[in-house]
């Protein structure tokens, strides 16, 4: 018995929609992270790209559990010596960008390098209900069902 391996032209990619609304971030970035990298799949390659494509909608409406969203730090570098900026959770939630907690976190479960960069260009995060796939028919997938702990009533 041979092993298979999945070949860049056979790989089926699906288009999955998710509504966070009340969804715990780090839950959903784990669930997430595992369908684009395709670990949910029997035909699962470690290096093909053999994910889905994934629409997070409501990602202004997710919920951090315990004190994180104000003690949770986020940082970044400018460049420049002493150049370290800090954003709390709360703050990139309640600004214009709110989607991006949802997105590092899910960049940060993926693997570093092109293949980890290509699967995470599969995902789309949008901040309200409204998203332009439409044409694509994508399946909603219930992920407060999946678990009793992945939704909490903010």
């Amino acid at each position: 018995m041979k092993t298979y391996s999945a070949k860049p032209a056979e790989v089926e990619k699906k288009w999955v929609l998710i509504d966070a609304k009340g969804l715990v971030v780090g839950r959903l970035a784990s669930l997430v992270a595992m369908r684009l990298r395709g670990k949910h799949k029997a035909s699962y390659t470690p290096h093909v790209d053999c994910g889905d494509n994934i629409i997070v909608i409501n990602a202004d409406k997710v919920v951090l559990t315990g004190r994180k969203r104000d003690q949770k730090v986020y940082y970044h570098h400018t460049g420049y010596p002493g150049g370290i900026k800090e954003r709390t959770a709360k703050f990139i939630l309640e600004g214009r960008f709110p989607e991006r907690i949802v997105e590092k976190a899910v960049e940060r479960m993926l693997p570093r390098g092109p293949l980890g960069r290509k699967q995470l260009g599969n995902l789309r995060v949008y901040k309200g209900a409204e998203h332009p796939h439409v044409a694509q028919e994508p399946v909603t997938l219930d992920v407060a069902a999946l678990n009793r702990k992945n939704a909490r009533n903010a």
